[in-house]
């Protein structure tokens, strides 16, 4: 008995619809996950850098990081290192943050901060930002590889 090209191209097809598609499993962080608090703490510092000038960027953003900022200009990580020294800000403040882990290795961390700045015409203004980050574990080390911030109003 021979069996056609066709006859097996089509048993193949239904044996692979058949075979479920497995998408990598999420969860929410519990609030005592290792992984979760290193990643919120990292966070809580990397918005309070715009006050005390810290330095966690150089640690938590990866070399390949890609970066989009309230106005729609994207940034890597040098342009992130150099900062904006010109701007003073006080009062920073990380307001939440939340984890979702997928799997082992990756992981999004939603969340928002605020600060304020002294405008060019010298009145405080308010900063709040609305926040995606991706992280990706690398050789053991987890670190930010995509930043995504909004600008909201401040409430």
């Amino acid at each position: 008995m021979k069996i056609s090209s066709l006859q097996v191209a089509l048993a193949l097809g239904v044996l692979g619809a058949s075979i479920p598609a497995f998408a990598q499993q999420s969860h929410w962080a519990d609030a005592g996950d290792p992984t979760a608090k290193m990643m919120i703490d990292a966070e809580r510092k990397w918005a309070e850098a715009s006050c005390d000038h810290n330095r966690i960027a150089e640690t938590i953003v990866a070399e390949d990081f890609w970066g989009t900022a309230p106005d729609g200009s994207r940034y890597d990580r040098a342009k992130e290192m150099a900062g904006d020294q010109s701007r003073s800000a006080r009062d920073c403040k990380l307001d939440g943050a939340k984890v979702r882990l997928f799997g082992d290795s990756l992981a999004m961390v939603y969340g928002s901060e605020r600060a304020t700045q002294t405008g060019a015409d010298g009145k405080d203004v308010g900063r709040c930002l609305v926040w995606t980050d991706t992280w990706l574990k690398r050789n053991g080390k987890w670190q930010i590889i995509a930043a995504q911030d909004t600008a909201v109003p401040c409430k």
